[in-house]
């Protein structure tokens, strides 16, 4: 029989990838970065016995469990319930981050206006006073008063008043200011979030609570704190947004409950964050017209078909190397379209600044936007408008060819319910497209570059 006492244990846990090591490095070992090892201070539990007692675990079979449909929660906005898979899932534990003033409390405020009505909620801030929070929430409009409002950062004190209190929905606002006593880091540290947050897994599961994590981000844009934190939780949302403009974008990275390519789209105005209903007309509105350099393409959300306009610009260059920019596309592969243009089109940018951009803030991660900007910066380069009722979609290889992409009806029914008399899309496309499709809009199959803008240049 052992009967050791607790014991004080000094660690260095590195602040991005939780690492832990005996003692202090420079450079964490692990995730190759600098200054990001900070001591932390354990309380190791005593053992009282070499033979720890084994708790009484139960095992299923596949067959033997019961096949229950999740219970969900209506947000009241569409926008979110698409993301989240159908709105809030009994007994789940989310994560939303996002930039700071992003508008991630103004969302969870917001929500709780309609979450009130059926299910009793309880708002948790360790960031403003009540007072605080009655201020913001006259200004959104949120006037339940059924809505129980609790400032406290102690982790206990916060899990026994969900205990007692026993609510629907619980929203923590943010983890990252919620601590544990019996730990001496700071708040924040790897340690604390880490504990807080199986602390309120374990609530989540065994009082079938959904409970809503508020967390911060690093100057990388990465979610501050242990990575763990993201395989702790079952859903992780981000809310990203330029800060020069209105529109707010809201992704699932994982979701156990739904899909990942999921997104909803929001507008940041006086009196909170509104949904908008039809992204692709914001996107395109107040585009250029008789402008070159322009084009429009559709790029596939989830389920969800987005029109976005692509801007291109191609100018020569003053300077020995030209220079290269993307916003809203990949940099590396915006290179390799610029060498198949040159290589496979004989379109020379060589001696260009080359710039794109995807207006509205929107990310192009598909491929089938590849089409769109090439045009846009041959259209640049050629100094030819490209009609502003034409759009187009497709994946350039490196051969020069355009390939098929997936989804293609839907594509095409986004454009023809906005308006676009032509669509430039893959040859191999073409075949599976039905005729109450192809009816009231002229599709152009193409198979390289050079015949996708000769097309649409005559």
């Amino acid at each position: 029989m052992l009967n050791l006492a607790g014991k004080i244990k000094t660690v260095y846990i590195c602040s991005q990838c939780a690492y832990e090591s005996a003692k202090w490095q420079g450079k964490c070992p692990s995730c190759g970065e600098w200054d990001t090892l900070s001591e932390e201070i354990i309380k190791t539990d005593s053992i009282k016995s070499s033979a720890r007692k084994l708790s009484d675990a139960t095992v299923y079979t596949l067959s033997g469990i019961d096949s229950v449909k999740e219970e969900r929660c209506d947000t009241g906005l569409h926008e979110l319930n698409r993301v989240l898979g159908g709105g809030l899932v009994k007994g789940s534990l989310v994560l939303l981050s996002g930039d700071p003033g992003i508008g991630k409390s103004t969302l969870l405020l917001q929500i709780c206006e309609y979450l009130t009505n059926n299910n009793s909620v309880l708002y948790v801030s360790g960031e403003e006073s009540a007072h605080q929070l009655k201020i913001r929430a006259r200004r959104l409009g949120v006037k339940s008063e059924s809505l129980l409002i609790m400032c406290e950062t102690d982790c206990e004190t916060v899990a026994e008043k969900i205990r007692s209190l026993k609510p629907d929905i619980v929203m923590i606002d943010s983890i990252q200011t919620i601590t544990v006593t019996e730990i001496s880091s700071s708040p924040g540290s790897v340690t604390q979030v880490r504990e807080c947050a199986n602390l309120f897994m374990r609530m989540a599961k065994t009082l079938n609570v959904s409970i809503v994590l508020v967390g911060h981000v690093n100057k990388d844009g990465n979610i501050a704190g242990p990575k763990v934190l993201e395989h702790i939780v079952d859903t992780v949302l981000y809310l990203e947004g330029e800060r020069n403009l209105t529109y707010r974008i809201l992704r699932a990275v994982k979701n156990r409950f739904g899909s990942t390519n999921e997104i909803g789209v929001f507008d940041m105005g006086s009196n909170g964050l509104t949904q908008v209903q039809n992204p692709s007309a914001m996107l395109i509105s107040g585009r250029p017209l008789n402008a070159s350099g322009t084009c429009i393409s559709c790029f596939m959300e989830g389920s969800r078909p987005i029109l976005a306009e692509i801007q291109g610009l191609a100018t020569p260059t003053g300077f020995g190397n030209p220079r290269r920019m993307a916003t809203g596309f990949d940099y590396n592969r915006m290179s390799m379209l610029i060498a198949i243009l040159e290589k496979r089109a004989g379109y020379f940018l060589g001696n260009m600044d080359c710039y794109i951009n995807i207006v509205g803030g929107l990310k192009a991660d598909e491929r089938a936007a590849d089409l769109a900007v090439s045009l846009s910066l041959i259209s640049s380069l050629k100094d030819i408008v490209i009609d502003k009722d034409v759009v187009a979609f497709g994946e350039i290889g490196l051969a020069g060819e355009i390939r098929l992409v997936a989804n293609c009806e839907q594509r095409i029914l986004e454009a023809k319910r906005l308006g676009f008399l032509c669509c430039v899309l893959p040859k191999h496309n073409l075949k599976s497209i039905s005729k109450s499709t192809a009816d009231g809009i002229e599709l152009i199959g193409v198979r390289t570059i050079r015949e996708a803008f000769e097309a649409i240049s005559n």
